[in-house]
């Protein structure tokens, strides 16, 4: 069943951008935009799977805009579209990523790590500057960025993502610190969520993979789809500069 087949609520009025939210995450961070009446502009590399992703979602409510993260190109006609077909962009969530190599960062090839960056942290500052410059300077509106845990402590085996989400906590301060007060800046740092970009993780070996959490269960893209809902709404608006660990409670098995 699409989003079209019942009925959407009432438009809220507010319109968002997400990133990489043909699938995983970012869709489910759409999906819970929509849910509660925002209109969304989703952006992803692949041109048929945006598509899909649109017709399920509602293409009443939703536009897609096909196009890498990393792409300056790309960044300033997402925006444009989001402006032409909603006259605002009050939210923006930096979710597009990537994660092309797995391994100690002793052998990283250092043009790999650049890829890394480029996509994780310099395409979400490009994204933040056009969205401030288009809409919120003068509006108002709220950014969430998705970080990772990876970013707040050693992961062996996916170093370079975790130093870009390192720095992707940092962008949040920074810009949180220079778009106040008119426009709020957070972060999610999630743990493994099931979804394709994460399979290595958890794939084949799911259980043993969520042991470690006191939850007893590996993240759902839902579940940072509604933590990014709460930073995005009035119901979060004393709240700015900080990054929400959305992990099942991983860390408090951090110093065991």
């Amino acid at each position: 069943m699409t989003a079209q087949d019942k009925p959407l609520p009432a438009f809220s009025g507010k319109a968002a951008l997400v990133t990489g939210a043909s699938r995983g995450i970012g869709y489910g961070i759409a999906k819970a935009l929509v849910a509660r009446g925002d209109k969304v502009c989703i952006t992803g590399r692949n041109e048929d799977a945006l598509k899909e992703a649109v017709e399920t979602l509602g293409a009443d409510r939703v536009i897609g805009v096909a196009g890498k993260a990393h792409d300056e190109a790309h960044q300033g006609v997402a925006v444009e579209r989001a402006m032409e077909a909603f006259g605002r962009v009050d939210y923006l969530v930096n979710n597009a990523g990537t994660n092309p190599v797995f391994g100690p960062i002793a052998d990283l090839d250092l043009n790999v790590a650049r890829k890394v960056f480029e996509t994780n942290v310099v395409s979400a500052l490009g994204f933040a500057q056009r969205t401030w410059h288009a809409w919120q300077k003068d509006n108002g509106g709220a950014i969430v960025n998705i970080a990772s845990i990876a970013g707040v402590s050693a992961s062996p085996f996916i170093g370079a993502y975790g130093m870009s989400k390192a720095a992707m906590i940092n962008l949040t301060f920074q810009l949180a610190h220079e778009f106040a007060p008119v426009v709020r800046v957070n972060s999610i740092a999630p743990a493994v969520v099931k979804t394709k970009f994460a399979a290595a993780l958890y794939e084949n070996r799911e259980e043993e993979a969520a042991a470690g959490y006191p939850m007893g269960r590996l993240g759902i893209p839902e579940d940072i789809g509604g933590a990014a809902a709460f930073l995005l709404s009035d119901a979060a608006g004393w709240i700015t500069g900080q990054t929400l660990q959305v992990d099942g409670g991983l860390f408090l098995n951090a110093g065991v």
